[in-house]
């Protein structure tokens, strides 16, 4: 590296150089040195590469140190070798010359004399720069970093990336300086090592120029959105990052939860931020040296925490000396010897908390103090002089008597919340005389008390009472808790010996009944209650609510809730679900005038004794009736119902919906269902699928659009009529196996002409001249096992052009001979959609004939031509069928399929022939055809196939043909003009299955 540089500090004289009277000598000695520092900038980067590794490896002298950055961090970062500086210039003088047409060496000495200067104010301002090559997208990743003298502002336009990592707790080190530039030309070369001018050279440097400023106070705005971590990490970006991340404002709360910081190191933090206010040391070790630190020499502390270990009696007597101390939080800690009484005196804290705590005896005396916090702490007896306190937490305290309890409570006078929860010894004297002394007192916890029953018990004053488990709590009870006025919240779970609760209070908001199991009645008054909670409560039997303010209530798996009223004038959603006892007076409760003006949403989910349900409201949107097996009657005459739910409702015979807002509705579920009754505006789908017995039907929904009345075998010619004079908009229409609609029905069916579907299958029709004449718009006609349909039928079809719009045909399992399949194959060009399965009269599929012109095909195709449109033979004297997809499944007697290019099939794409057993022979040119399925045909001897585009081909149970032929087959079907080629090629038939599926069995 010092050879390099010596040889480059001559370089760098050379390029500097200045000869005003020999102009073009200096341009092309300025060329000479740009090839020369191309061809050199690869191994130089090796070399700088090497020795930082070895200046890393042994730490020589071009490592620099850092200064500490942070509270107990130091950062160590590996610098360059100031060789790698020298080098640095040199490199970037050079870029340079080449802008400079007159080469001043005036201006080159001012340059190199303000270097050392521009360095020190750019590292002061830290001012980044970035070059950015975009001619060959090289780009230069700029660091500013912390240099000696010797170094100058140049090594920021090298392209150094700089990553770092943590090694420790203690600790963040930058390594791993690495040149990010992958090109042997210069990466500040902006022409790409090409020839050009020189200006533009110097003007795109000057624009990719960018300078970023930061003050300090922006960055010390942004600073404080940071936890102590990230601060660590930013101030290893530069110096005056890390002056900023040290400011005390940022150290206010030294945090050291869990860390194992040492005696020596929080001594350090607490010499170099004197004016922290917070100390957090929970769960760090050797807590007594370190908080006797915290405490003699942070002055200004106002909060402390601590725990996990043991606290001497000499904290607590130095804890008078922290005078500005308001928060003291213990936690899990052993405090003294565990036997001794402990004294906590302190003029100004305010909060307290020795929780987990394990001591005999305490003694706190805190004028100022507010809350006090003892839970779960072990200790036998408390005693408190804190004429302020407000807040008290004695639960889980077991040790405590019930004198100790009774003795600290009224000793504050000022108390309004009090957690004696899991105390067992408790009793109502206690409380009786905490209600005499504690006259402000408003929260309550006594849950898990089993003495306590509040006999003789007045606190007037309370908001919030808990009484979880609490044995004692009889119906007695609810006469204290009625002096309660402003009581707001009561929970009373798993109270096993309450059998009622009646109670009038007019600032009840909550109130909680679980796992109550003699619970039997609820009678509750209150203008302003919002949330009631009754669950397993198995007795329960009788619910009497009034409030103004309830809005939802959910009584679910109430078995035995018989009555229910209420009066809630803002409810607005229910849940009864398997209340298996109400009965049908539940309606007049939910309908209007019932108390409940504003209800939207009702579930009566496996209420299975309702067998009647009549509901007449303004408001109700939603109902759900699933599994109500017992209903046999629905009335409903909500104006504003749009969802009914009756899955399961399997006896209801009778239905009204008078008037509804329903767009959607499905009785298919009610298979007993025999009259119906609809009155929707809105509806537009209705489904009566499999209502067998449904013979009287009266359908006003003038938006409806589709209509199932599939396997309705009871509905009639009249009650069509009137639902096609009634619903002018219905698109779809499914009367498949409705053997009672007959021809006068049929003719009904021109007061709708929207319809484009319409499904008779299964039906006993003999003529279509009534759908012929009625459907002139009819796209979808299904004729499934039409049996009394003659030859005859679907003559106006491939004669007089009757339906002219109809695009899919289901001729499926009927009895049509062959001649009148043929004839309608011949005529019925414009179908798109045509299934003939089953059809036992059909022999043979062939659609080749004479006296149409035949189509000439080229003798070869190359395979890219083979899909393009050129290729395709033309003719003009027949129309293109329109043909997309033909279904001949099962049809037994057929023998011969053959489709050659004479039926000008050139849309044909989908070919089902499966269960054909007696098909043996198949001849199918087409050029579209994408799906053949020849499953099960067992019979087939011949097959030919010319389909290009075949993708998807099915031969299940198909063993007739020999591997060789099926070889054949694949062949062909991948390359049908290329048989004569290929046939000696079947060894490859692998490579030849990309363009087809085979699906093969047996």
């Amino acid at each position: 590296m010092r050879e390099g540089i010596s040889e480059n500090e001559g370089n760098t004289e050379g390029n500097f150089g200045n000869n005003e009277e020999e102009d073009t000598e200096a341009v092309a000695l300025t060329d000479i040195r740009r090839d020369r520092n191309a061809r050199e900038s690869l191994r130089w980067i090796e070399e700088m590469i090497r020795a930082m590794q070895r200046t890393r490896g042994g730490g020589g002298s071009g490592a620099a140190t850092w200064g500490e950055v942070g509270p107990g961090f130091e950062v160590e970062a590996q610098f360059v070798a100031p060789s790698l500086a020298l080098r640095s210039s040199a490199f970037r003088a050079s870029w340079l010359a080449r802008g400079e047409s007159s080469g001043s060496s005036s201006a080159v000495a001012e340059a190199e004399g303000s270097g050392k200067e521009k360095c020190d104010r750019d590292a002061h301002n830290k001012r980044a720069k970035v070059y950015s090559c975009s001619n060959d997208s090289h780009y230069a990743a700029v660091m500013s970093s912390d240099v000696g003298d010797s170094t100058s502002s140049a090594d920021r336009d090298l392209g150094l990336t700089q990553s770092s990592s943590i090694s420790s707790n203690n600790e963040i080190c930058y390594h791993n300086f690495m040149w990010n530039n992958n090109s042997d030309e210069n990466p500040l070369d902006s022409s790409g090592g090409r020839d050009g001018g020189d200006d533009s050279v110097i003007s795109n440097s000057e624009d990719l120029d960018v300078r970023m400023d930061l003050t300090d106070d922006l960055l010390h705005m942004v600073f404080s959105f940071l936890d102590h971590m990230n601060l660590c990490r930013a101030a290893m970006v530069c110096r005056q990052w890390q002056a900023a991340s040290a400011h005390e404002d940022f150290w206010r709360c030294l945090d050291f939860e869990n860390r194992n910081i040492s005696v020596e190191q929080f001594e350090d933090m607490s010499r170099r931020y004197p004016n922290a206010t917070e100390v957090n040391i929970y769960g760090a070790p050797s807590i007594h040296l370190l908080v006797m630190k915290a405490v003699s020499s942070l002055r200004n502390l106002e909060s402390l925490t601590l725990g996990k270990g043991q606290l001497g009696d000499p904290f607590f007597h130095a804890l008078g000396d922290c005078s500005m101390l308001k928060n003291l939080n213990v936690n899990d800690a052993t405090l003294g010897n565990g036997i001794q009484e402990i004294p906590i005196n302190h003029d100004r804290l305010c909060h307290l908390q020795l929780t987990k705590c394990r001591v005999m005896r305490i003694s706190v005396r805190c004028p100022q103090l507010e809350t006090l916090s003892l839970k779960r702490s072990n200790m036998a007896q408390a005693v408190l002089n804190c004429p302020l306190l407000h807040l008290l937490d004695i639960g889980s305290c077991h040790k405590l008597t019930d004198a100790a309890i009774r003795s600290a409570a009224i000793s504050c006078p000022q108390l309004a919340s009090l957690d004696m929860s899991n105390c067992s010894c408790v009793s109502d004297e206690t409380l009786r005389e905490i209600s005499h002394t504690c006259a402000n007192l408003h929260i309550l916890n006594a849950s898990y008390c089993p003495n306590i029953s509040l006999e003789s018990v007045r606190l007037p004053m309370l908001t919030i009472l808990k009484l979880h488990s609490c044995e004692g709590i009889t119906s007695a009870s609810m006469s204290a808790i009625a002096h309660s006025s402003l009581l707001e919240v009561l929970e009373l779970d798993n109270c096993s010996l309450l059998t009622s609760v009646s109670l009038d209070l007019p600032r009840l908001q909550n109130i909680r009944l679980v796992h109550c199991r003699k619970f039997a009645d609820l009678n509750l008054r209150s203008i302003m209650l919002s949330s009631i909670m009754v669950s397993n409560c198995p007795a329960l039997h009788r619910i009497n609510i009034t409030s103004n303010s309830l809005q939802k209530l959910a009584l679910q798996k109430q078995e035995n809730l018989a009555t229910l009223a209420l009066q809630c004038q803002s409810l607005q959603e229910m849940d009864l679900t398997d209340c298996e006892s109400l009965t049908n007076s539940i309606c007049d409760v939910f309908s209007d005038g019932g108390g409940c003006p504003k209800l939207k949403s009702l579930v009566l989910d496996n209420c299975e004794s309702l067998t009647a349900v009549r509901f007449r409201s303004t408001s109700l949107v939603s109902l759900s009736l699933v599994g109500c097996h017992a209903i046999t009657a629905l009335d409903l005459a909500c104006p504003s119902l749009e969802l009914v739910c009756l899955d399961g409702c399997d006896h209801l015979e009778k239905a009204s919906f008078c008037p509804v807002a329903l767009r959607l509705l499905n009785l298919g579920i009610c298979p007993k269902l025999n009259m119906l009754s609809i009155e929707a505006p809105f509806m537009v789908s209705l489904e009566l699928k499999g209502c067998g017995v449904l013979s009287e039907a009266t359908i006003n929904c003038p938006l409806l659009t589709s209509l199932d009345a599939s396997f309705c075998s009871q509905l009639k010619d009249g009650c069509l009529s009137a639902t096609t004079a009634s619903c002018p908009l219905i698109g779809s229409l499914i009367l498949m196996s409705c053997p009672s609609v007959g021809s006068d029905g049929l003719f009904s069916l021109r007061r709708l002409p929207h319809l484009t579907v319409l499904d008779l299958s299964y039906t006993f029709l003999m003529n279509l001249e009534p759908v012929f004449d009625s459907c002139l718009q009819l796209k979808v006609l299904k004729l499934q096992a039409c049996k009394y349909l003659t030859d005859t039928s679907l003559e106006p079809l491939y004669k007089d052009g009757a339906l002219p719009a109809l695009q899919e045909l289901d001729l499926s399992y009927g009895t049509l001979c062959q001649s009148a399949i043929e004839e309608l194959l011949a005529c019925c060009r414009h179908l798109t959609h045509l299934s003939l399965n089953g059809c036992a009269n059909m022999h043979d599929l062939n659609w080749g004939c004479s006296g149409v012109q035949i189509y000439e095909f080229p003798s070869k195709f190359s395979s890219a031509a083979l899909f393009s449109d050129e290729n395709l033979p033309v003719s003009t004297e027949q129309p293109n069928r329109l043909l997309q997809n033909l279904n001949c499944v099962g049809c037994p007697n057929i023998r011969k399929v053959a489709i050659p290019p004479v039926a000008r099939c050139l849309l044909l794409s989908s070919l089902n022939l499966s269960l054909s057993s007696n098909l043996k022979e198949v001849d199918v040119v087409c050029f579209n055809l994408c799906y053949l399925n020849l499953s099960n045909c067992c019979s087939l001897e011949i097959l030919k196939l010319e389909c290009p585009r075949l993708t998807s081909l099915f031969l299940q149970v198909w063993a007739i043909l020999t591997f060789n032929e099926f070889l054949d087959l694949v062949i062909v079907c991948a390359y049908p003009y290329h048989n004569s080629r290929v046939k000696g090629q079947k060894e490859h038939f692998s490579t030849k299955l990309d363009n087809v599926g085979l699906t093969l069995s047996k």
